[in-house]
């Protein structure tokens, strides 16, 4: 089975380096290609991926994968579609990233996950919704301003469309676990946001109580409803968040030492109920698998039995309730410290606080060192233990004492060395690190400029971990030196990398110390491997890719070469995969095996797939035939224009357009409560330049002179609005743009629809 998930991933990772390899090359503009081979090139990809989809759906070409290639070729279809409603956006200069693109993407997406009820759909109808609702609230580039009421509204539609989402999942009417999930917490993450009493001054403290109510209504269900420690783990999850957020609120109204010791309290009554939650959450039965259904449509494949289903389930719960743990651990972590730290800075009346601070901290800490283990919790002990490090590193920054922080080092050593598990070890060396960067900086503090004494550090740092990593073959008892070699060839690497862009230290040292780094850690990927020593082996081969990235981000790395560069890397995984699937295929079993628990969606429903597709071709199409007319047939302005340089999500670079037209006429003019978000017509009128200016707001019925025209737009705050503010260009050409564009040249057609055909100096 893991060599089986192993070979599908293979297939999805080159499926998906592809499609971002086409993305990047639509969004770098490249001029070598004009506006008709863009336009069939989009409907080219839109026929080539749902043509692949079919065609592994019908025939036998990977044996035991042709099901799954056919439904992520189906969903690369959706995703190509997008991809074109973009490119032609890029083409005629449509907004950037409009809620308009991610509306018009949606409607394929939520009919095939209509059809098909495949996760992949539901979640990128899902992303598309919301981005699409996201940027119709806020669009891009452009300030958006609403009073307290306008933005509760807007934070309560989030709210209530991931309510109904969630609702229909936990119902059943949707099976979608990852769905159900999301929506559970976007949903808390809006009712959150709208008891957010900084930004919502007259509505915040009222809305605590419906989302109280919420999160108790959902410990209720889900222990004595349907029991879900999924859920269960999700909503405390959203209690600790609420909890914190008032904190922090209650922080900035009434700060005081009183205050603090409150703090210390709540980080208490946190930890201590994460203890005992995940505790009760352990001793609750197994969540009953749900019955009933013909398929598991999150990876197309028939249901298994019930003991088969429940495993994953909690597995999932189970990786949840520790990530959510961690989460919370952090939390109480950064509140206790900063709470320690004010109430000591508050309370103590003596001239030099960062003195008391320190010896708090390194009694907290001594005293975690020595109690032992079985005296007391694991979660607490490690907690204090870290706050301890918090407080006692920002002590020895204050101080700026070298021998109190030689002494903090010395307890942070025997800390690490009292540390057990490999993420409290790696967070004590990363702290014995830290210390180490303070002493350094305090001796050498008072060199020729900052600039040296921070490469020193980092030089110094480097030797210090690589000495280290040397000295764990020989040193330490096995525990201990597994991890002292880890932790040490982790912050050799990291920095070693950090110092690869330090600029010259002495001649040529720049390139010397690239080349060192590269010819190292490739050689340590070779040594570690044929050694098999696994654990340094993916750390080397994860800096060596760091390094290849930032490298060649800095030499070559544009959204052309990008694109190259994915696909050559989406052909060669998919290459590599196919050639160990054909090996797997050789024993017959995985195949067989495959092909009786997965079906193809283009096999399942090829007639509503078939119409989905027609849909999204004549979209394509009409959009095309509606701005090729209006080119052809629309009158030519001239108009003059200030612009500016920001890049699109999908689109590429573009200059988003400021009209001097933008301001509403000097003949009509209005006061600031008058405006509004509403569609306007303004007449336009060419000066003794040529230039059109505004003239007036067009009223119905009244007559125009041959010489004028009438141009759509929409309020916008003290601004309209036409659809032509945006001016998709080639990556990096924005600069020569910007200093020569002066005016653009639009047409407009007999409705008032305008299209921006090209910029010009003059």
């Amino acid at each position: 089975m893991l060599r089986f998930n192993a070979i599908r991933t293979g297939y999805l990772l080159g499926i998906s380096l592809i499609l971002a390899a086409i993305i990047y090359f639509f969004a770098s503009n490249w001029g070598g290609l004009d506006r008709t081979v863009k336009i069939v090139l989009a409907a080219a990809l839109i026929v080539l991926f749902y043509g692949l989809s079919f065609v592994f759906a019908r025939i036998r070409a990977v044996p035991g994968q042709q099901a799954f290639l056919s439904n992520m070729f189906l969903v690369a279809g959706c995703i190509a579609f997008g991809v074109s409603v973009a490119l032609l956006g890029q083409i005629y200069n449509s907004h950037a990233d409009s809620y308009g693109l991610f509306f018009i993407w949606s409607v394929p997406a939520l009919l095939l996950s209509w059809i098909t009820r495949y996760n992949p759909f539901y979640m990128l109808s899902y992303v598309l919704i919301h981005l699409g609702l996201w940027l119709y609230f806020y669009p891009t580039m452009q300030s958006a301003s609403y009073s307290e009421l306008e933005s509760l509204s807007i934070a309560g539609v989030f709210a209530l469309v991931n309510l109904l989402l969630f609702l229909l999942t936990f119902l059943h009417r949707i099976h979608s676990a990852p769905l159900q999930y999301m929506s559970f917490t976007v949903f808390h993450i809006a009712m959150l946001a709208m008891t957010n009493s900084f930004a919502f001054d007259g509505y915040g403290l009222v809305m605590n109580i419906p989302h109280i109510a919420v999160i108790a209504l959902g410990f209720y269900i889900f222990i004595k409803v349907r029991l879900n420690k999924t859920l269960l783990t999700l909503n405390a999850l959203a209690l600790s968040a609420f909890a914190v957020f008032k904190f922090i609120e209650l922080a900035e109204a009434y700060y005081s030492s009183l205050f603090f010791v409150f703090g210390l309290i709540f980080v208490a009554l946190l930890l201590t109920g994460n203890v005992w939650f995940f505790r009760y959450l352990n001793r609750l039965g197994k969540t009953p698998p749900e019955t009933g259904e013909i398929f598991n449509r999150e990876d197309g494949d028939i249901a298994k039995s019930d003991a088969e289903t429940t495993v994953p389930e909690e597995r999932g719960s189970e990786w949840i309730s520790k990530t959510v743990s961690r989460v919370i651990k952090v939390v109480g972590v950064l509140i206790g410290s900063i709470s320690l730290i004010g109430l000591i800075m508050i309370s103590t009346n003596v001239n030099h606080t960062e003195y008391v601070l320190l010896v708090v901290s390194l009694l907290l800490m001594i005293l975690m060192i020595v109690i032992p283990e079985s005296k007391l919790d694991s979660v607490i002990r490690y907690t204090l233990l870290t706050i301890s490090y918090i407080t006692g590193l920002a002590a020895i920054l204050w101080s700026d004492q070298s021998l109190l922080s030689v002494l903090f080092l010395i307890v942070s050593i025997a800390g690490w060395f009292r540390s057990k598990g490999k993420r409290q070890l790696f967070f004590a060396y990363t702290f014995v690190n830290l210390n180490l960067a303070t002493i350094l900086f305090q001796q050498y503090q008072e060199w020729d400029g900052w600039n040296w004494t921070y490469k020193f550090i980092i030089f110094s740092l480097f030797i210090v971990n690589a000495v280290l990593y040397g000295v764990s073959y020989f040193k330490f008892k096995t525990e201990l030196k597994e991890h002292l070699r880890n932790s040490s060839l982790f912050f050799s690497l990291l920095f070693l990398f950090w110092a690869t862009f330090f600029e010259d230290v002495v001649p040529h040292s720049y390139m010397f110390i690239n080349i060192f780094y590269f010819v190292i850690v490739t050689g340590m990927i070779f040594a570690f491997a044929r050694l098999k020593q696994k654990s340094e082996t993916i750390m080397s081969v994860v800096f060596w890719f760091i390094f290849i990235g930032f490298k060649y981000y800095d030499l070559l790395w544009t959204l052309l070469y990008k694109s190259f560069t994915l696909a050559l890397l989406g052909v060669i995984a998919l290459g590599i995969t196919w050639w160990a699937d054909r090996r797997v295929a050789h024993s017959g079993k995985a195949a067989f095996d495959a092909d009786h628990r997965s079906f193809s969606f283009m096999r399942l429903s090829p007639l509503l797939i078939a119409i989905v597709i027609v849909l999204q071709l004549g979209i394509i199409g009409y959009q095309t035939a509606r701005s090729e007319t209006l080119l052809a047939t629309g009158a030519s302005i001239k108009l003059k224009l200030a612009p500016i340089d920001p890049r699109s999500l999908l689109q590429g670079d573009y200059v988003a357009l400021n009209y001097d037209i933008s301001t509403p006429p000097s003949k009509t003019p209005l006061q600031e409560e008058e405006w509004s978000r509403g569609k306007v017509k303004v007449v336009l009128t060419p000066d003794s330049q040529g230039v059109y200016v505004a003239d007036r707001l067009y009223q119905e019925g009244e007559k125009l002179t041959s010489h004028e025209v009438v141009l759509n737009g929409q309020w916008y705050g003290s601004r309209i609005l036409y659809g032509i503010e945006n001016y998709f260009i080639p990556e990096g050409t924005g600069r020569t743009v910007e200093q020569n564009a002066h005016f653009a040249h639009i047409r407009v057609s007999r409705n008032g629809d305008a299209l921006l055909e090209r910029l010009a100096e003059s």
